[in-house]
């Protein structure tokens, strides 16, 4: 759950807010440290010390894990105290101080965990750090698996079932009847990603041979693990599609001809045994061995793979679509450019490629090919997929704006207008500059009748915004009069407060009585609120204490609500 600085307290439970406040104002924060830039822990004393861990990004905290054992949401108490704490300046809040902390000593800014990390390494022996080591590889068994995945190459002969065979003791360590709680997936994806980081590290000091290894075992182990493993944080997916992308960078390198090999030989394999069938990176694999192919042989070999996926017949065929465009992609690389425009042209169904094909014409002009290609489109498109055929429509569109063919302009503007909802400002710009000026007002009127008489159901918002562009208030205060949900008036208010301030009040009355009638809880209430601060606002204080008062009455014991309204 990531939570904005600014705003954390929207985010969060409103009972573990004020919990999080008292053990703030109690003093039971110790100063936090930042361990690395953004990163940050500190000890709350609670019913035992509880260590809270908080990283931030660009004002939004994206992690925060705290070792107490609450489960019943996803912030606790511990965590909200260390928010209080580091904004405590920004939210002029003042903490209690402890009895024995003595006199207030002068402030000085705290070395970071690296610092003092250095400064320690600087001082220990050499034999010390040894010992100290061999004993926590000993007692600890987290320690022990990031030690040996970080140096046991050193001492092993250096292969993917090695790291493999760390990744496998690290989920069985955390496995419990066969899965992996949610609460553990923190610890193993930490002990993975550390291992997914030395294999960038290796990558960029041209270590390839180790990074792969890691990789493969990381890609193979943790795809695996999805299978018994709730991976809703993404810390699972997350290090396989990170182990990919180093793969990727290894083959994008000039690599020894028994490594490019070894690699292309992995990635071809995995695709053909379907290794990672039911995940995105099975076609990334075969995506790999297009940059690694040298001989006509590989070449062949690839060709063979990427062909024996053949068409399942449904409507939208992912697999068919992505194998096609990397059977492209191979041809491009290792045949002419010819070859690429006649394959292209072969698989024109592919809408991917069409497009590519239509844009290529009308870079060079050939206005007669774009328009052939784009009107097929829209024959074997307009039934069942109106989306393509609006992108084959917006390319004739863009012929006939470079043709200045004023007709066909009219013609499709309209036409997309009324039915693609999108882009709808270009065609209108384009009927404005093309339609003459005495024929514009009687066009107008036909526009929003032929909106208005489709079969499906009518697009009142592309409606309110013709007028909106044609200042045409009158027609707009009764499109939204029709419309008069909270979100329609919050959108269309500031266009018609001037003329309409009382008719839009007695809108949002209504409109917040009848919200209130199926919808319960503090952020409904709340939402409430601020309609209402905002008929005052308007001047429509009378009536904002009408909805008040009906509110009071009808809700007598909701709780919340009773208080979200002391505030307005």
């Amino acid at each position: 759950m990531k939570i904005p600085l600014t705003e954390f307290e929207q985010h969060i439970d409103e009972t573990i807010l004020k919990r999080g406040f008292q053990y703030f104002k109690k003093g039971l924060v110790n100063e936090p440290e930042e361990i690395a830039p953004g990163e940050y822990e500190a000890i709350v004393e609670g019913t035992e010390p509880y260590t809270v861990q908080l990283t931030i990004k660009n004002e939004v905290i994206t992690e925060h894990v705290c070792s107490c054992p609450y489960d019943m949401g996803p912030v606790c108490k511990h965590v909200v105290a260390v928010i209080f704490y580091l904004l405590q300046n920004d939210l002029d809040l003042k903490v209690k101080t402890p009895k024995n902390s003595g006199e207030e000593k002068k402030t000085q800014k705290k070395k970071t965990v690296a610092e003092q990390v250095d400064e320690m390494l600087e001082k220990v022996s050499h034999d010390d750090l040894k010992v100290y080591i061999k004993e926590q590889c000993a007692k600890d068994q987290s320690f022990r698996q990031l030690f040996f995945a970080n140096f046991a190459y050193l001492v092993i002969p250096d292969s993917k079932e090695l790291y493999a065979k760390q990744i496998k003791a690290v989920l069985k360590a955390a496995s419990r009847s066969g899965y992996i709680e949610y609460s553990e997936i923190q610890a193993v994806g930490g002990v993975v990603n550390e291992m997914v980081t030395r294999a960038e590290q290796l990558v960029e000091s041209s270590n390839f041979r180790t990074a792969m290894y890691i990789a493969c075992a990381a890609i193979e182990e943790m795809s695996k693990a999805l299978e018994y493993v709730d991976d809703s944080s993404g810390e699972f997916s997350g290090a396989v599609e990170s182990s990919v992308e180093i793969l990727n960078t290894i083959a994008e390198k000039s690599l020894p001809e028994d490594l490019r090999k070894e690699l292309l030989n992995y990635c071809a394999n995995s695709f053909k045994a379907q290794t990672f069938k039911s995940y995105d990176w099975h076609f990334s694999m075969l995506s790999i061995t297009i940059l690694l192919v040298t001989t006509p042989e590989e070449i062949k070999f690839i060709h063979e793979l990427i062909d024996s996926v053949k068409p399942s017949g449904k409507d939208w065929d992912w697999n068919y679509n992505q194998a096609r465009k990397l059977k492209l992609e191979l041809i491009r690389k290792t045949e002419s450019a010819e070859k690429a425009t006649i394959y292209l042209e072969q698989n024109i169904n592919n809408s991917d490629f069409r497009k590519e094909l239509i844009e290529t014409a009308i870079s060079k002009k050939d206005y007669h090919k774009a328009v052939s290609m784009a009107e097929d489109g829209i024959k074997q498109d307009d039934n069942d997929k109106p989306g393509l055929a609006a992108d084959w429509r917006n390319y004739l569109l863009k012929v006939y704006v470079n043709l200045n063919d004023k007709e066909n302009i009219i013609k499709l503007a309209r036409h997309l207008f009324v039915n693609a909802r999108r882009e709808s400002n270009v065609y209108y710009t384009l009927l404005k500059k093309y339609v003459n000026d005495d024929e514009w007002e009687d066009f107008v009127n036909k526009l929003v009748l032929s909106i208005t008489n489709k079969d499906r159901r009518v697009d009142y918002s592309s409606i309110a915004q013709l007028y909106i562009w044609e200042e045409s208030w009158d027609r707009l205060f009764e499109i939204v009069r029709k419309n008069s949900s909270l979100q329609w008036l919050e959108t269309y208010e500031k266009y018609l407060d001037k003329d309409y301030a009382n008719e839009i009040a007695d809108m949002y009355q209504k409109a917040l009585l009848d919200y209130m009638v199926n919808n319960m809880g503090r952020d409904h209430y709340q939402t409430v609120c601020r309609y209402l601060r905002k008929m005052i606002k308007m001047g429509a204080r009378d009536k904002s204490n009408y909805v008040i008062q009906q509110l009071k009455t009808l809700y007598p014991k909701r709780k919340a609500l009773m208080e979200e309204l002391q505030k307005v």
